[in-house]
């Protein structure tokens, strides 16, 4: 028997037995049988292709496709082998199964083969409010839009390998994402390894109640972007991104409106930024050129695109390792609201453990307000060998506060390093650029810069540094409302625990050393 029907027959033995015990169950109670399920597979060799790496297999996929879609439905399978394609168009009903062994094979336009080419956006050919990545999903490896019940599964792997990463000097008929999904619903990503995505290994826009689960993705752009979607599950995947954001969740105007992102989990993650195809291969090789230049990226973010907003999330049991850190950030009008992340640890982070952002880049509509965080919940937080340059970050907008944070249980270990010259630097807004802690520059305390801040609470907080650093741990500008309990911070002798202006009522209970107190004003102090 041909290995590639071993599945064919293994389904349709089971579901004989299946219907068999049934028929016999009914015929104790004298009733009818009912009728046999047709078996729904749909292997693509049966359709044409070959498997062999040289031949362009995706004609015979999307016949395959086709002729499940006409019967109603069913699995789409790739047998072991070596599928190189372009353009892959999902239909309604179908699920993908990629076996242990298959490889679907982006194929390149150097070799003279054409994905499918962008189509129009609802802007025309305006990319005003996002960039071209975010406006077409059809120049893609696999791609779906308007679709419901759809799945890609399977252990075996989705190579981009000729795929672009963006648009500079990028041949016609390019294709650059390796997923790409569009205003559907009821679909599930399960099991697949990504190597070499494209612009991103998933996108996913309008896309609602949709299950992300136990993938790799090892990539040189964006893991997955979740974009403008409600009801997603994320869990039990690893995202190797050095070059941008492991696992981004953004709220664009790609779809012509501000459409939230929100009912999100994220769960037993990890997320690095080691050498792109060294976490598949198993050797987690580290650049140290990029961790001098900047660092990788590969964290999980909110944001940059921040139009619809973001809410009700929990990010929880998630592991950052050689990569920056958690990004939550409106900056275009967003409203990011109820969000709870807990039992996160990382090591070896790059830049700011935590970067909480609300800004006014405003690429969106002229009469867009200023967006809103507020109600944000993070605990039981552990860093090791956090960068020097940026503690955390909770910088609001002036006159739009960053409201309600709420952090407990956290412990930070930072390098150090940090010089009394450094501890006397301003700190320019920089409310209009590109969110990024690297933009605020080697700050002016350690541990904490926060900034435009009504109602914190900070319980429970441990930091400290493995070098000698003469930054106080902590620098407030204005802030109202804040509460330190329980707070502990290493510093240096001479160096005072914080540096506070412009604050309004700071209560201190047993921490840093200092004797509890109410402060109601603030200007410019030293405690």
């Amino acid at each position: 028997m041909k290995r590639q029907n071993l599945k064919v027959v293994l389904i349709g033995a089971l579901l004989f037995f299946t219907v068999n015990s049934l028929t016999a169950a009914d015929k104790k109670k004298n009733q009818p049988a009912p009728p046999a399920p047709a078996v729904t597979l749909f292997n693509v060799i049966d359709f044409g292709a070959k498997g062999d790496g040289k031949t362009l297999d995706s004609p015979s996929i999307n016949k395959a496709i086709e002729e499940a879609a006409t019967k109603g439905g069913g699995t789409v399978y790739f047998p072991a082998g070596t599928y190189l394609s372009v353009s892959i168009r999902l239909k309604s009903n179908i699920s993908l199964y990629i076996d242990q062994g298959a490889t679907i094979l982006a194929a390149s336009t150097s070799d003279g083969y054409k994905y499918d080419p962008p189509e129009p956006n609802v802007w025309g050919d305006s990319l005003q409010y996002q960039d071209f990545g975010h406006s077409h999903w059809h120049n893609s490896l696999i791609w779906g839009e308007n679709l419901q019940n759809i799945s890609i599964l399977g252990p075996g792997v989705i190579w981009g390998k000729g795929l672009v990463r963006g648009t500079n000097n990028a041949p016609e008929g390019s294709g650059n994402k390796s997923i790409a999904l569009k205003w559907c619903r009821n679909v599930i990503i399960r099991d697949v390894s990504i190597l070499m995505g494209g612009w991103f290994g998933i996108l996913a826009t309008g896309v609602d109640n949709l299950t992300l689960d136990n993938l790799k993705i090892d990539t040189n752009r964006d893991g997955m972007d979740i974009d403008c979607c409600v009801n997603v599950r994320v869990s039990n995947c690893f995202v190797n991104s050095p070059q941008d954001d492991g696992i981004c969740l953004k709220s664009c105007y790609g779809l012509g409106v501000a459409r939230a992102t929100e009912n999100v989990t994220i769960t037993n993650c990890q997320v690095s930024g080691y050498e792109a195809g060294s976490l598949l291969d198993g050797t987690y090789k580290r650049d140290e050129k990029r961790a001098a230049g900047g660092g990788p990226t590969g964290r999980i973010k909110f944001g940059t695109e921040s139009n619809g907003g973001f809410k009700n999330i929990t990010i929880s049991n998630c592991v950052f390792d050689y990569c920056r850190g958690l990004a939550l950030e409106s900056v275009d009008g967003a409203l990011l609201e109820d969000v709870t992340i807990t039992n996160i640890t990382m090591r070896d982070i790059v830049n700011a453990p935590i970067f909480l952002r609300l800004g006014e880049r405003m690429r969106g509509p002229k009469d867009a307000a200023v967006g809103e965080i507020r109600r944000v919940m993070i605990s039981n937080i552990t860093v090791y060998n956090a960068d020097p340059k940026n503690g955390v970050i909770i910088c609001g907008d002036q006159g739009h506060d960053i409201k309600d944070i709420r952090l407990s249980n956290i412990r930070i270990y930072y390098k150090g390093g940090g010089t009394a010259e450094q501890a006397a630097r301003e700190v320019p807004g920089f409310e209009k650029e590109y969110p990024e802690p690297a933009r605020f520059g080697t700050l002016p305390s350690y541990a904490f810069f926060i900034r435009y801040v009504d109602g914190i609470q900070l319980n429970n907080i441990e930091v400290s540094f493995k070098e000698n650093d003469f930054r106080p741990a902590f620098y407030l500008d204005d802030v109202k409302n804040a509460e330190f309990i329980l707070v502990k911070a290493q510093k240096s002798a001479g160096v005072p625990y914080m540096s506070v202006k412009n604050v309004t009522n700071l209560s201190i209970f047993r921490s840093l050393d200092i004797i509890d107190r109410k402060i109601e004003k603030a200007e410019n102090d030293k405690l």
